[in-house]
């Protein structure tokens, strides 16, 4: 292995291991609630955390999720790449957080579907690209009330964005692996959305 190929390999097991982190199981330990795998959907993401009653646990297991996103692409972005590492390292980052949160080594390679940490590497890789996916989202949800919906709409769009906003073909292709691999993660959600079973979010009156 040389010094590249060495250098590609730590940033794929540093960024693995920081979206290995599941914010919305550490959550739940802090603030002394269920574990999100027991009940609900048995994800453990922001959306069962709210399925479950607790806003400000999904709030912060959101937050957390997007954040480790954001860090680990960021960081190699702006700290690694203008030392005089590949730009693929950024692109490596990406694929390796997302895959760390979906596949987590800390809790058993069983993790979320991604939709938090996804938003947090779009926002990095670019602002106006996030800020467009996030609307996706937010306009899908304001009509449906249902989240998986949402998500769904959003990987459908964001690469298109990204042909638009995103400066290479290896950001944008890996912006498309990542969609195609949340789609994967909503195989259930889809299944459930085609036989009229999907959970939606009530508006409290």
């Amino acid at each position: 292995m040389n010094l590249h190929d060495g250098v590609l390999a730590l940033v794929a097991l540093g960024c693995y291991l920081i979206g290995s982190v599941s914010f919305a199981i550490v959550v739940s330990r802090r603030m002394k609630l269920p574990d999100p795998r027991t009940f609900g959907s048995k994800n453990p993401g922001a959306t069962n955390l709210l399925r479950g009653g607790n806003r400000t646990a999904a709030a912060l297991a959101l937050l957390g999720d997007a954040c480790k996103g954001w860090l680990a692409v960021w960081g190699v972005m702006h700290g690694l790449v203008p030392l005089g590492v590949d730009p693929a390292a950024t692109e490596v980052a990406a694929i390796a957080v997302f895959l760390g949160h979906g596949y987590p080594i800390f809790f058993g390679f069983k993790g979320g579907k991604g939709v938090a940490t996804a938003l947090g590497i779009l926002l990095a890789l670019n602002p106006l690209l996030g800020l467009c996916s996030l609307t996706v989202w937010l306009s899908v949800m304001a009509v449906t009330r249902i989240s998986s919906l949402s998500a769904l709409c959003t990987s459908v769009a964001t690469p298109v964005f990204g042909v638009f906003l995103l400066a290479s073909w290896g950001m944008r292709g890996t912006v498309l692996l990542l969609a195609v691999i949340l789609l994967a993660h909503h195989h259930a959600n889809i299944r459930k959305l085609l036989a009229g079973e999907e959970t939606i979010f009530r508006k409290k009156s």
